[in-house]
Order: structure tokens, then sequence, then C-alpha cells
């Protein structure tokens, strides 16, 4: 499939900012399966310094700062995507014990660069009520790609998505207590559940093709992806009980939230602030 991405993300300031600091994740990344054809960001007003490089994750980041008066700002990225369907593989035959034993052991350079997301990080931490709430999914010996196929699919069943009624402020065991959340808490509990097991997961931000019946769609997405030794990085998508396809388009991963933010920054000045984010997916022609 062939999409135009549109991210808008629109502040408004209840007084003038003389200043801002700003960086933008709201590049997709170039994938095996995702090819990135145009792509660009529009920031207003325009900055006086903007620059652009990879993070420590490989996502492009977009760094922009603007100092003259303002009370409004707006940072849109636009992309032509194409993303080809997710072919089912034959997953290999590795108990998560197993996978355990060779993320621990560093067994190749895959598996070495994989074993920093089994570790805490500022926003998911391993505990025990995650490891208890993964339990029923993790019996001995069962292969790996089920079981977390299973988490996910229970994080779906047992989980209630709704809109607003979270923050990143939020703890995890709060929304693990609750069973309530948005895509942002459902990927972040099944990461810190399989981190609580000593298994590789990280964070993806991205896009949902809007208008899918779908949860998530018109708005920033998150989803989880595993490392599975012998297969690579899976990717699960909690909030919809699915596995990404042609209808999700990555942008970027990092261990939690805080390193995919889509747009953030310091402002000198501004008193309070709204924050509004309209995103669109559609499908375009190759012309």
């Amino acid at each position: 499939m062939l999409y135009q991405a549109t991210h808008t993300t629109l502040y408004t300031y209840d007084q003038p900012v003389s200043h801002c600091l700003s960086e933008a994740r709201l590049t997709p990344r170039a994938l095996p399966r995702q090819r990135v054809l145009r792509t660009r960001i529009d920031v207003h007003p325009e900055p006086a310094v903007f620059d652009q490089r990879q993070d420590y994750f490989g996502n492009q980041v977009s760094a922009f700062s603007v100092f003259r008066a303002h009370d409004r700002l707006t940072a849109t990225g636009t992309s032509i995507v194409e993303v080809l369907p997710w072919q089912q593989p034959v997953f290999p035959a590795i108990a998560w014990e197993q996978a355990q034993q060779a993320l621990s052991a560093h067994l190749d350079a895959d598996l070495m660069a994989a074993y920093e997301f089994v570790f805490d990080s500022p926003f998911v931490a391993a505990s025990a009520g995650l490891a208890e709430y993964a339990r029923p999914s993790f019996g001995a010996g069962r292969n790996l790609a089920e079981a977390v196929q299973e988490l996910s699919h229970r994080i779906h069943e047992e989980f209630r998505y709704k809109p607003k009624s979270t923050s990143i402020e939020v703890p995890l065991h709060d929304v693990l207590r609750r069973r309530e959340g948005v895509c942002q808490d459902f990927a972040h509990v099944m990461i810190g559940a399989l981190r609580s097991w000593h298994l590789a997961a990280r964070y993806v931000s991205g896009y949902l093709r809007s208008g899918a019946d779908v949860t998530g769609a018109e708005a920033s997405h998150a989803w989880v992806s595993v490392l599975i030794p012998g297969y690579g990085w899976l990717d699960l998508d909690p909030t919809n009980d699915m596995i990404p396809s042609d209808g999700h388009i990555t942008v970027a991963w990092g261990r939690d939230y805080g390193d995919v933010t889509p747009v953030k920054g310091i402002t000198l000045g501004g008193g309070g602030q709204k924050v509004d984010v309209e995103v669109r997916v559609t499908p375009v022609t190759a012309e």
C-alpha cells in the first residue's frame, strides 16, 4: 500500500513565547517492508535553526529553534510511504527460557544489541506485579512466539481502551491495577511484563491507516516489538490484537515513549499551553 501520512502538532500558549528549542520524530523509518519515497517537516513560525540527525536508535530527528515571539507553534511531518504486507513466517522452535539464556549469553551481535531492551527504562520498569500478570502465558518450555502473542491477546481482552484516561506521568502499576488506558499504556504494560521475564522488548511509535476498523487511527499509535532469537523482531499491537501489517506505518522505536515522543522541547515564557494533534494516513496512487 502507498500512503500519504500527515502528522500535525499545534501548541497554543497563554502568553507569548520568546524562545523555543524543540525536536520532532515525525519521519517514518526505512525498513525492509517500508519505503519512504518523500518526506518533509514544516515548522511555523519559521525556525532560525533547523537540523536533522539520527538518534541512538536510528530514528530520524528534526531539531529546530525559534527565536522570535509567538503564541502558536505548529510542526507538521508529511511523508509518502510504501508499506508491504507482513508475511507469516515459520517461527523458530525456541522456548522463552532458551531466549532468556541466548540474550544473557550475547551469542551473536544481534542478541548483544537487543540485550539493552531487557533492562528498565524511565517509563517502563520490571516488577513482580507485571511478572505475575504475564505468568499464565509463560508455561515451562512454551514456544516464545506463541507466548508473546498470547500475552498481547490477553492485554487486548483484559484492558479497556479509554481515550484520555491516563498520561505519561501515571505509574505503570496504576495502569495494571485499573486495567484501562490507551495504546501507549498497553504497549508499556506488555514491554514491562516481558522485561520482568528478562526478555527483550522495545516500544514502537507510528500510525494506522485512517478510516480502518481499528482502535487508535488518526492519532499517534504505539505497539511492541519482541526479539525472537533466530527470527528477529516481531511486532505485536496489543491495542488491536494483531500483528502489524500494511495498515501500520513505523515512525520510531526506543525503550519507551520517552525515546520516541513525536514533538517535544523547552520554551522561555508561554505560561500554560494547549497541545492539539492531528494525524491522517490516506492511500494514494503511484502518480
